[in-house]
């Protein structure tokens, strides 16, 4: 397609944001008839807003011995790993 860059305002914070060709050409493609009326930031802000903020917990990796946090309650019967060493253990 041969759309250009916009710069719009967002609605909630007032900054300027580009709107680029390449969301104007993915709007399109999904349908959507409106530009969005808020910046990256603010629409995130938005998406989160109702969801709970994870609990994390620390722990001690039982691979590398860093400290590291976990969104679950550590258990003393099973090993934690950080995400690093719980990657290569896959």
């Amino acid at each position: 397609m041969f759309n250009k860059d916009k710069t719009l305002t967002c609605r909630d914070c007032g900054q300027e944001f580009v709107f680029t060709a390449s969301e104007q050409d993915f709007f399109a493609e999904k349908g959507f008839t409106n530009e969005p009326t808020r910046c990256k930031d603010c629409r995130n802000a938005r998406k989160n807003a109702g969801k709970p903020q994870r609990e994390m917990f620390d722990a001690v990796c039982a691979s590398c011995g860093t400290t590291c946090k976990v969104p679950f309650r550590p258990r003393d019967d099973r090993p934690v790993y950080c995400s690093e060493c719980f990657s290569k253990q896959r």
